[in-house]
């Protein structure tokens, strides 16, 4: 039996993975800003592998957002909408506070439909 902990970077087809997009693999000392004169990374940039919900809230914190969810075992209020501020995202779940009411949440990505902001969002896939 294999006792080994699940490691989030490795991907068995690629190696580990940095979260900066850089697989340990060999790139020739090749960045891809030598290669492409044209290239300028930001803070707002996310290699292909990255575009997760959780990184693009990262990337969007303190912008106002709806967050469509369903909940099926719900009775009453199987679908719900939740309009706040992007205050933190993890792998599993997401916190929004109410500016009208005050209130924090914390939300399952598990129910989440999909988000809609009201404004042009931080998203640019490398």
């Amino acid at each position: 039996m294999n006792n080994s902990y699940f490691n989030p970077n490795y991907n068995p087809n690629l190696g580990y993975n940095d979260m900066t997009g850089s697989t340990g693999a060999p790139n020739n000392g090749v960045s891809a800003g030598a290669s492409n004169p044209n290239f300028i990374a930001s803070s707002t940039d996310l290699p292909m592998e990255q575009s997760y919900v959780e990184n693009i809230l990262r990337m969007n914190k303190g912008k106002i957002a709806s967050f469509y969810m369903t909940f099926p075992e719900a009775g009453e209020w199987k679908n719900k909408v939740f309009t706040g501020i992007v205050e933190q995202a993890a792998r599993d779940h997401f916190v929004i506070s109410d500016p009208k009411t005050g209130k924090w949440y914390l939300l399952l990505s598990i129910y989440l439909d999909y988000i809609v902001f009201d404004e042009e969002i931080n998203y640019k896939i490398l």
